[in-house]
């Protein structure tokens, strides 16, 4: 799984602030990332291509590349076949006893800023892409993970969806953690998954925005002005008043500590929050989608 509002399963980078507690842990999925890592040396040291291996292992080139990336958890006829393939050296079915799946449905560099988000006195998030996760209906969650390249397979799909909805709890657990969301008013437009998913989705939006701790923006399709064009941010505030930001991009994410970074970045959401719409006229305009479907 990506992240945790799209559907993909590197690590994020803790930046340079030392001041920033992170939860003690090495990375996300660091047991995937080092298997992966012992793959890949014992592949490049026998002189095979992903696309050889796999014809070892019986799986697309594709999928070595899930594997030795830490994004794709190997079954047991993997691990023996590359085992084979890579010189008998057991290297590969000790490794393979380490292995845990972490936090299944979420993407491995997005796990360490989940974790995060259970702490968080504020959260901040801006989106072009597609609803923020916390936001998203099972329904649009499947259809999210139906659209995914390469596919998911069933197990992986459900695995993602229960994750996602473990996730939104932190919307009914945590009354006093405020949310804000920005959103661009296409993302809505966009009728992921069909009309009937598109009107749960706006009803259960609509639904939620009612709460005193969340609020959410919708960035019109007209404006003129936009401090957001470099892509979808996060934000958030620990405890102890400490801001720290997150980014992402395809298959790779990035969390961020450095004070000077976090700051230009919370300056860019301050002034997109003044270019949005109004959270009243946010939900008039979600009605009124919701109206025309």
């Amino acid at each position: 799984m990506t992240t945790d509002d799209a559907c993909a399963t590197e690590e994020a980078d803790p930046g340079a602030d030392p001041a920033v507690d992170l939860g003690g842990e090495p990375n996300p999925s660091s047991s995937l990332r080092t298997f992966g890592a012992v793959v890949q040396a014992l592949r490049e040291h026998a002189g095979l291509s992903r696309a050889e291996l796999g014809t070892w292992v019986r799986y697309s080139k594709h999928t070595v590349a899930s594997v030795e990336l830490g994004r794709r958890m190997p079954d047991e006829s993997f691990v023996e076949l590359a085992e084979v393939a890579l010189g008998d050296t057991g290297a590969l079915r000790k490794a393979a006893k380490y292995l845990t799946r972490g936090e299944p449905g979420l993407a491995a560099w997005f796990r360490q800023w989940a974790r995060l988000e259970r702490l968080a006195v504020s959260l901040a998030t801006y989106e072009c892409r597609l609803v923020p996760g916390l936001l998203q209906t099972e329904g649009y969650m499947r259809a999210l993970c139906e659209n995914d390249i390469p596919p998911l397979t069933d197990e992986d799909l459900e695995a993602t969806v229960r994750a996602r909805l473990e996730r939104q709890r932190l919307l009914h657990e945590r009354p006093g953690t405020t949310f804000d969301f920005i959103v661009e008013e296409a993302v809505f437009m966009r009728r992921l998954g069909g009309i009937e998913v598109t009107r749960e989705l706006l009803d259960h939006v609509l639904g939620l925005i009612s709460r005193r701790n969340v609020t959410l923006q919708v960035m019109a399709a007209d404006s003129e002005q936009h401090a957001c064009l470099a892509g979808p941010v996060r934000l958030l505030e620990t405890p102890d008043g400490q801001w720290l930001a997150y980014s992402e991009g395809q298959e790779n994410g990035r969390l961020i500590a450095d004070r000077k970074e976090v700051s230009r970045i919370q300056k860019r959401y301050a002034r997109l929050r003044s270019q949005a719409l109004s959270p009243k006229e946010s939900a008039g305009l979600l009605e009124r989608m919701r109206g025309e479907l």
